[in-house]
């Protein structure tokens, strides 16, 4: 463990050396990785801010049940600790008959209502699902719509699939995009450890002669090409962050012209760890295909 922990320190130093003897070269190859990634990264931090706009704008999604007009009490504590006993539920909400008559009186329906003989409305449940999936809706539906004294389930669910559908073609785009400059960083990462190993040709050659494994001098560049991902996701990471920051206050103004309040947020935690691993993961991918390919040829 030692050996190998030691081996690998070497191998980091060695790839941070070459790093720091061509400052240029680095800035500039993790420039073109930062803005690779910083569009995709940024995308999808733009998807997630519209959908909790839309999510504010519109509220979150309902189902509403609707109880027979003979539902007793009893009834209606049964369904009660039905829906308490759901774990996809985020929010419970009982509107009795007499309550929701009196909303409409308040509306401006009294008048309507003075001349109604008894209440004609039933009692009712409003209930929150956990996620936004129409396929949970619809389960949900089906679930509800079976229980005794319940009469109708309305669904809040137009909305719902028109956002998700418009939203999954967005990231389906954000998605696509990243494969292709994900891809074009392999390429990039491909030649520049290329030129790595053209440059160390002689020097490779006298280190086989010593004896040396091809792992031990594969190393040094996969750390090289980790590196240089990594760089290029803190840059990514950075470009992203200022850029939200620069159009923070124009889309604040802009909500506030419209009387709404909304924030827009930069990339969260769980985003940037995302987008380093991602970046080193590319850049290991890129030595890797270069590392094989050429030392073979060089055997």
């Amino acid at each position: 463990m030692g050996a190998w922990s030691y081996q690998h320190r070497k191998a980091i130093a060695h790839a941070l050396g070459r790093l720091l003897h061509q400052p240029l070269g680095t800035l500039l190859s993790a420039l073109v990785v930062g803005i690779a990634l910083a569009l995709p990264a940024g995308g999808f931090v733009l998807v997630d801010n519209v959908a909790s706009l839309a999510r504010g704008v519109t509220g979150s999604p309902e189902i509403s049940l609707y109880l027979s007009l003979d539902a007793t009490d009893a009834d209606v504590t049964e369904v009660e600790s039905r829906l308490r006993k759901q774990d996809n539920l985020s929010g419970v909400q009982f509107v009795s008959r007499d309550v929701a008559l009196k909303q409409l009186a308040d509306n401006g329906l009294a008048d309507v209502l003075d001349g109604l003989e008894r209440n004609p409305l039933p009692h009712a449940f409003i209930v929150t699902p956990r996620q936004e999936d129409p396929a949970l809706f619809e389960q949900l539906h089906q679930t509800f719509a079976a229980w005794p004294k319940v009469d109708h389930v309305q669904l809040d669910a137009a909305w719902v699939q028109r956002m998700h559908s418009l939203l999954s073609l967005v990231e389906l785009g954000v998605s696509l995009l990243a494969v292709l400059l994900g891809a074009a960083l392999v390429i990039i990462t491909f030649n520049t450890i290329r030129l790595q190993i053209l440059t160390q040709r002689a020097e490779i050659d006298v280190t086989r002669l010593l004896g040396a494994t091809d792992a031990f001098i594969r190393r040094p560049f996969y750390w090289l090409g980790c590196l240089q991902g990594l760089l290029g996701g803190l840059v990514a990471w950075t470009i992203v962050t200022a850029s939200i920051s620069l159009l923070r206050g124009s889309v604040e103004s802009l909500a506030q012209a419209y009387g709404a309040v909304f924030a827009l947020n930069g990339p969260n935690p769980t985003q940037v760890t995302g987008l380093l691993v991602v970046a080193i993961a590319l850049g290991w991918l890129g030595t890797a295909l270069s590392v094989r390919r050429h030392l073979r040829e060089s055997e």
